[in-house]
């Protein structure tokens, strides 16, 4: 069934125009934009300059146009900001059968996620203001329940498991993106981690620090020793640890519920 109009949905319109439930502009200049073409100018002027750089004055002059030709398609900015976070997310999700089992389908999420935030830094500079209700961000949540189909868990602790991993993914992604930022503004972050490093074994006693000493000397906690993969930060570590909970979580309540099926 195709819908033409989200007014009798109680949408915001940006989510309505997330799923396509726009109403047509009826006048207009004779050369029609189209609300995908505002969604990538400004996706552009974001990934270049920031997301402070995004206006629909802006967008508009990228286009050849006047804002106010912009607001007959996409009514405010906060609407613009959604549809250019849910344009970014439009990434391939495999099917679940190709990846093995749900660790690994969890580990690809957790890629792509912080692949997106990475490859566009403005992402998470939009702030979340509820649950995810655009049909690409519904695309991720329905897949991680895929991933969690055969857990014997109920769907509020299924959704909290899913904030948990979107959490966690986001965190991780945010720390990557600043540290993209600083490693593309100093040609020099060898030298100034060297430095702090030098400093920080000089500051920090074993006797006011007795627990943190001992990474600051090995280097670790500086950057300065760096894991097999060459990362300085292993997210992946944090990543098996949360899937090991998981994994736990799941095997307990399968113990109970065998126990209380069996009368003991």
């Amino acid at each position: 069934m195709q819908h033409r109009s989200g007014e009798n949905m109680m949408l915001p319109a940006g989510i309505a125009l997330s799923w396509g439930l726009e109403k047509r502009p009826q006048r207009g200049p004779k050369r029609e934009l189209s609300v995908r073409q505002i969604v990538d100018a400004a996706v552009a002027i974001a990934d270049r300059e920031g997301l402070s750089a995004v206006s629909m004055g802006k967008v508009a002059e990228s286009l050849g146009f006047t804002a106010m030709s912009l607001y007959r398609y996409i009514p405010s900015k906060d609407d613009l900001l959604i549809l250019m976070q849910e344009a970014v997310s439009e990434v391939p999700l495999p099917a679940h059968d190709e990846l093995g089992d749900w660790r690994e389908m969890i580990r690809e999420y957790f890629r792509i996620s912080v692949r997106i935030i990475r490859q566009h830094p403005w992402f998470t500079d939009i702030p979340v203001y509820g649950v995810p209700a655009t049909p690409g961000s519904l695309r991720y949540v329905d897949w991680l329940l895929g991933a969690l189909k055969d857990f014997p868990l109920h769907d509020f602790e299924k959704m909290n498991i899913i904030l948990l991993l979107t959490s966690y993914a986001r965190s991780a992604g945010i720390i990557r993106r600043d540290l993209d930022r600083i490693a593309q503004g100093d040609a020099d972050m060898s030298a100034r981690v060297a430095a702090y490093g030098a400093a920080l074994k000089e500051l920090v006693t074993p006797d006011r620090f007795p627990h943190l000493h001992p990474l600051i000397m090995s280097g670790v906690y500086t950057g300065e020793k760096v894991d097999e993969s060459g990362e300085e930060i292993d997210f992946d570590f944090g990543l098996e640890r949360i899937l090991d909970g998981i994994e736990a979580y799941a095997n307990e309540k399968r113990r109970t519920s065998g126990d209380a099926e069996s009368g003991r």
